[in-house]
């Protein structure tokens, strides 16, 4: 289909837009140019997961990156806007998991990769459709090496950046390794980050147990929510300000069922109101016990199995899942008589943001990689960042406030990329490869490549190929990395770090990172802390955070209350262009979330319309050539000044992200003031059939329709590009390659003070005419142009046919 024009459409629709889309997707317009390149505006892009369609969040959110894109390269810059496509991690394994009927537990590691490599195989792709029908104007829609290409979190190319990144910090001894209590999945049988962890408000039984003192025989009362974990039981405590226990000090509590004796003592972790005031101190009931064992230097007794279910140390409970056994022990615990009473309460409990389990808390050894000796230094970088709005780094500056561990960064997992280290058969040497290669040490028969270093205790003590290690055996690493150490480097990976010097020291940091708030401590948090430990500056210029899409009732959107709208389905109905007006009219995204509605969005079709029948009839006049302003009518002046306060308007809020404002204006500059009143003002005057007006008057209504026709779509286009773009293209003007327009000198310093009284005046002349019965075109009596407006008599004479 070739390229359409405005004489050979009636209605806009989107087979109109798929011709212009698959043009641009095809030309590859928007190629960067790394030698040429002098003024770099670079978008750290979130690349979404592949293995599903792209929902309505996505699409409206890359639809306002866009917007910042065309914007930018209006103002003279050279756009580096990236897509990238997220290969990796647990969605990906979760998403093979379910399509092909297969766990990474029953078969091996080898064949489980296959599959989620053909699901990747299948869905790929998919995505980036989905952005060119959107307009999405990407650096390039093609894989390649050229910087801007489209680049896949899991190729060879970003692991080995993730990878040599790592080296780098593990030789610094910035990585180390622990055995700690950490947030188990026991679903995805996983180690996770505090960062991954989401809260929710679960029913929940508070069992009130009956504990004895040793030696007095004395019952205490102690209320818990995990009466399973009783056997883990460290020490009892009691807040210090507590005076009903201050005689317990220093005395012991016998476990119930289990008879172990624990130390009874004060500790601030207890709260005088909640429960009874004493607290049993497990090993991994909640964070509260994890920090406690920590602060005591307790060893913890570990009850729950990696899958999730009870170990030896819960005795009679062992192999029973955690919420069977917690029933079976509540039931043992009345039968003997322990339980004075149980209620039911609502209990903030810790769950997995990715499988969505209840999070356990195990002893496992991990990698960590330090971040709590960084934290001031983070926040320094991060308040040279302009943030937009200035309010959202108050969720980056709590998250940093709140971090009090290392970032455990190993996971027990598959589709990932490994760790790059070998291990040495007794657990003392640890062999790193050089940094720069792809590594796969968990492949069978692997051994540490040539160069590869040999640490010890943190020190490097040699090379691999050195004679004292010559007798070693070698055991490849079989964890991988948690895909934050991926995500948190993407905007090294986009700007050529370790592989162009010169482009990334001339790009660095990049300009801006677009993202949800959702994300912000993990993936804006994370990249920060890696972007300084790599360069020791901020990663970005800008950070803008959005908030989300949610369908009609400001709801969630979610399959199970059936509430999604899908963006495929609207581009399919209505075309991208009404998606994106609406996106950018329904309100700001960086201060609100947006409300989906189909009818509104169905509404904006007649805004396209709109501007095409404005356009038809401004087009039918010859554009007079090079018209002097002063030349001007009063009329045209005024409106003219007004569309050039305009641009100064959208000039000044683009700049700052900003594109919900000035897309109101502009819709009600197209509506209500050009094709209302303008159109209608200066109809006779362009015409001039009875000879009215002079020649100059005529070219004056001539020139400024087109002015003001050029201008808006001009200033429109970063939000509507494809519209705009073609009826430029019909006048010879280059939308995708044109300036920003300058704005003008102004005679008038109010122009809109003055539209408004012209606006209101035409609204009591048509309102007059209507209660006569009379058309708008017949003469009209007894009105007389008001004083402050006789400066435009003459047009507003001959729209009216005023009879003085």
């Amino acid at each position: 289909m070739p390229m359409p024009k405005l004489s050979d459409i009636k209605n806009w629709s989107p087979e109109i837009e798929k011709a212009i889309t698959e043009e641009w997707k095809k030309a590859e317009m928007w190629r960067f140019d790394s030698k040429k390149a002098r003024k770099i505006y670079s978008i750290d892009t979130p690349p979404p997961y592949v293995n599903a369609p792209i929902h309505m969040g996505q699409a409206i959110t890359c639809c306002y990156m866009d917007f910042f894109a065309r914007y930018r390269r209006m103002k003279g810059y050279d756009v580096l806007f990236p897509l990238g496509l997220d290969r990796n991690g647990l969605p990906i394994e979760v998403g093979a998991e379910k399509k092909y009927n297969v766990s990474p537990f029953k078969i091996t590691r080898e064949e489980f990769l296959k599959y989620c490599e053909k699901l990747l195989n299948e869905t790929s792709m998919e995505s980036a459709d989905t952005f060119a029908k959107l307009g999405i104007s990407f650096t390039s829609y093609k894989e390649g090496k050229h910087i801007g290409a489209v680049y896949k979190t899991d190729s060879p190319e970003y692991r080995s950046l993730t990878q040599a990144t790592f080296i780098e910090l593990y030789k610094k001894g910035l990585v180390y390794e622990a055995s700690r209590i950490s947030n188990w999945d026991p679903k995805l049988r996983t180690t996770i980050a505090d960062s991954e962890i989401d809260y929710k408000d679960i029913e929940s039984s508070f069992v009130h147990v009956r504990w004895k003192v040793r030696g007095t025989g004395e019952e205490i009362i102690i209320a818990t929510t995990r009466p399973e974990l009783i056997s883990t039981c460290s020490a009892v405590i009691y807040n210090p300000e507590d005076k009903r226990y201050e005689r317990l000090s220093g005395k012991h509590a016998i476990i119930p069922l289990f008879g172990r004796e624990v130390l009874i003592m004060a500790h601030p972790y207890a709260k005088i109101d909640k429960g009874t005031g004493l607290v049993m101190m497990c090993a991994g009931g909640d964070l509260t016990d994890v920090q406690f064992h920590r602060e005591m230097k307790f060893t913890p007794i570990i009850a729950v199995s990696i899958d999730g279910t009870m170990n030896e140390k819960a005795g009679f409970l062992k192999g029973l899942k955690v919420k069977e056994a917690r029933q079976k022990i509540i039931d043992k615990l009345k039968e003997e008589g322990l339980v004075a009473r149980e209620e039911r309460i609502i209990h903030r409990t810790p769950m997995s943001e990715r499988s969505g389990a209840e999070i356990e808390f195990i002893e496992m050894p991990e990698l960590y990689l330090k971040q709590v000796e960084f934290k001031d230094e983070v926040r320094k970088i991060a308040g040279k960042i302009n943030f937009y709005p200035e309010e959202s780094k108050e969720i980056l500056d709590k998250w940093i406030d709140s971090v009090s561990i290392d970032w455990p960064i190993s996971r027990r997992r598959f589709y990932a990329t490994p760790i790059p280290l070998w291990i040495s058969d007794d657990g003392k040497l640890t062999a790193v490869p050089p940094a720069g290669d792809y590594y796969e040490p968990w492949k069978k028969g692997s051994k540490p490549p040539a160069g590869s270093e040999v640490m010890k205790e943190g020190k490097i003590i040699g090379k691999i190929n050195d004679k004292q290690f010559s007798g070693i055996k070698w055991s490849g690493e079989t964890r991988v990395f948690d895909t934050w150490m991926d995500s948190s480097i993407s905007e090294l990976f986009i700007l050529k770090y370790n592989e162009n010097k010169e482009f990334f020291k001339k790009a660095y940091p990049a300009t801006l990172r677009p993202q949800g708030k959702e994300i912000v401590r993990t993936w804006l948090y994370y990249t920060l802390l890696r972007g300084w430990l790599e360069t020791k500056k901020p990663a970005f210029k800008d950070v803008w955070i959005h908030q989300h899409i949610v369908d009609e009732k400001g709801m969630k959107m979610s399959k199970r209350l059936g509430n999604v709208v899908d963006p495929q389905g609207l581009l399919r109905e209505y075309g991208a262009e009404a998606i994106r007006l609406w996106s950018a009219i329904e309100g700001d995204l960086s201060r609100g979330d947006l409300k989906c509605s189909r009818e509104r969005i169905k509404a904006e079709m007649k805004t396209l319309n709109k501007i095409l029948n404005v356009s038809r009839f401004i087009m039918q006049f010859e554009k007079s050539g090079k018209f002097a302003h002063d030349n001007l009518t009063n009329t045209d002046r005024l409106f003219i000044d007004y569309v050039n306060e305009l641009t100064s308007f959208c000039d000044e809020s683009y700049d700052k992200y900003d594109f919900y404002n000035p897309a109101i204006k502009l819709r009600n500059f197209l509506w209500e003031i050009f094709a209302s009143h303008y159109v209608e003002i200066v109809k006779a005057r362009a015409y001039n059939q009875e000879g009215k007006f002079s020649k100059g008057e005529s070219e004056s209504a001539r020139y400024t329709l087109h002015y003001l026709l050029e201008r808006f779509l001009a200033l429109i286009y970063p939000i509507m590009p494809q519209i705009t773009t073609m009826i430029m293209n019909d006048k010879g003007i280059d939308l995708l390659r044109a300036e920003y327009p300058r704005a003008e000198k102004m005679k008038n310093k109010e122009p809109l003070k003055d539209i408004i009284n012209i606006m209101t005046f035409n609204s009591v002349v048509w309102k007059k005419k209507q209660e006569k019965g009379i058309s708008l075109r017949e003469p009209l009596d007894g009105i007389e142009v008001p004083k402050e407006l006789e400066k435009y008599e003459k047009d507003l004479i001959a729209c009216h046919n005023l009879r003085l």
